[in-house]
């Protein structure tokens, strides 16, 4: 500060009004740098949600998976109310196939009986229509997966075959089936009943002379 300067009071009292005045607004600065942790802590605690709305959210959200299960639960149970119900109407109806092509040898049996009660009936007419109708109910069958199992002349197969009896014989060898009883059957490869045979001893032995 120069002679002038100190010796004017006027200039010596502007300096000292300017101090004081910049004096007095550092509080203010101050305590705005203070207040800005102070709303940003607001602001996280506006944006954070409260215990009871997070128990809200959570009772919601707990409704709604057990409106789900509920929907599935359900769901099932038609699923297997509907399999039964479909297991049932396919036992009841699955031979109506097997019927339906029965139906036809069962019209022709009724024509056979029919002929055979009528006057001076034909009796080798009446084994040719019987045998007709055999064949059909044969060829109807065999349509749905049965098979006849008729070993005659071909190696016993305990599997297949049932061994009523054994008998010696000139012309079919030992182990082979001599003669079929009761004609076996299978559905689609599955054993419904095995053939009745009568296996072969192979020759007769002849007793040696003592």
């Amino acid at each position: 500060m120069t002679a002038s300067e100190t010796s004017d009071p006027s200039k010596t009292n502007v300096a000292t009004s300017s101090a004081e005045a910049f004096a007095g607004q550092t509080p203010a600065v101050e305590a705005s740098a203070e207040q800005v942790p102070t709303a940003a802590k607001a602001e996280e605690a506006k944006a954070a949600p409260s215990l009871e709305q997070q128990l809200d959210e959570a009772k919601k959200a707990t409704a709604k998976n057990h409106d789900h299960y509920l929907r599935s639960m359900a769901d099932l149970e038609n699923f297997r109310r509907r399999t039964v119900r479909e297991k049932d109407e396919l036992r009841q109806f699955a031979a109506g196939r097997v019927l339906e092509d029965l139906l036809p040898v069962i019209d022709n049996l009724t024509l056979g009986i029919a002929a055979a009660k009528a006057p001076n009936a034909d009796l080798k007419n009446l084994v040719g229509g019987i045998e007709m109708v055999l064949g059909q109910l044969k060829t109807s069958l065999s349509g749905h997966g049965l098979k006849e199992i008729n070993p005659a002349g071909e190696k016993f197969d305990p599997n297949q075959h049932e061994a009523i009896a054994s008998q010696p014989s000139e012309t079919v060898a030992d182990g082979l089936v001599l003669q079929v009883v009761r004609t076996g059957y299978s559905l689609n490869g599955r054993l419904l009943r095995p053939a009745s045979v009568v296996i072969s001893n192979g020759s007769a032995k002849t007793e040696a002379k003592a």
